[in-house]
């Protein structure tokens, strides 16, 4: 199991390393003691660490530097550590006055046949000229639950439907783009993220379809899993799992400032 775990971080570390390289200016990532730290500003949630004792055992010396990684840009640190990264690892976090904030479920679902979508909905892959439409739907999609941060789902959009390795996904209903995604590749993995529905289009089969037609894109590039992640018991993860999504572990974000 630690051998698909690493597959998995690999994964949505590799996806995040993309986007800060996009991303570009004092945006930066690095490999510490074989996890990722990953820096796109102080109040970016993408300012986070991947992988800690997963590649090389933690230890005080790495995480150490991992902090510096950080403090010196002046953003907290954030470290996403699997469980099977083992109880040790928790234990010195624990030691080193981290305190749990945030869980995710990390999800699989091994290569298999993925049918046609046959709904209403149609789907393609997002060229340049249509960048600014994913950046603006995607926002659309999450300004309904933070309406706040408008500015920044529409600059998170841009530079994700740019980054390299990465394909933008569009879904059509009636003509109109009303839903968006991405599906990046890394190795024998294909990472899914960035799934977004306008508020008028939900319940339509806006999602369904966007995760079939990456599915098949990811099967003919020769992937042999996919991976994404949701908010643990939400209906992202229940609508995962419909699609033949596995649960792989429960993943805690710890934090110190």
């Amino acid at each position: 199991m630690n051998e698909m775990a690493q597959k998995l971080e690999r994964a949505e570390a590799e996806n995040a390393a993309a986007f800060i390289d996009a991303r570009g200016g004092e945006a930066c990532w690095e490999r510490i003691g074989g996890a990722w730290a990953l820096f796109d500003g102080p109040g970016s949630p993408l300012t986070q660490a991947f992988g800690l004792g997963l590649f090389e055992p933690a230890s005080a010396a790495i995480v150490e530097r991992i902090e510096r990684f950080f403090e010196v840009r002046a953003a907290a640190v954030d470290l996403e550590v699997s469980p099977l990264a083992g109880v040790g690892t928790y234990a010195l976090l624990a030691r080193r006055g981290y305190t749990p904030v945030e869980l995710s479920t990390v999800l699989y679902r091994p290569r298999s046949e993925t049918p046609e979508w046959t709904g209403a909905i149609t789907v393609g892959i997002a060229g340049p000229k249509d960048y600014d439409t994913w950046a603006r739907v995607s926002a659309d999609g999450w300004m309904s639950e933070a309406p706040e941060y408008k500015d920044f789902f529409l600059d998170l959009g841009r530079v994700s439907a740019r980054r390299a390795g990465s394909t933008a996904w569009l879904a059509y209903l009636d003509g109109h783009a009303v839903a968006a995604a991405s599906l990046s590749i890394h190795g024998p993995a294909a990472h899914m993220a960035g799934a977004s529905t306008v508020p008028a289009a939900r319940g339509r089969g806006a999602q369904n379809a966007l995760l079939a037609a990456r599915l098949r894109h990811a099967w003919a590039q020769g992937c042999e899993m996919a991976v994404m992640g949701t908010a643990p018991g939400s209906a992202s993860q229940r609508n995962a799992e419909r699609n033949g999504f596995l649960v792989a572990y429960t993943r805690t974000k710890w934090r110190k400032e």
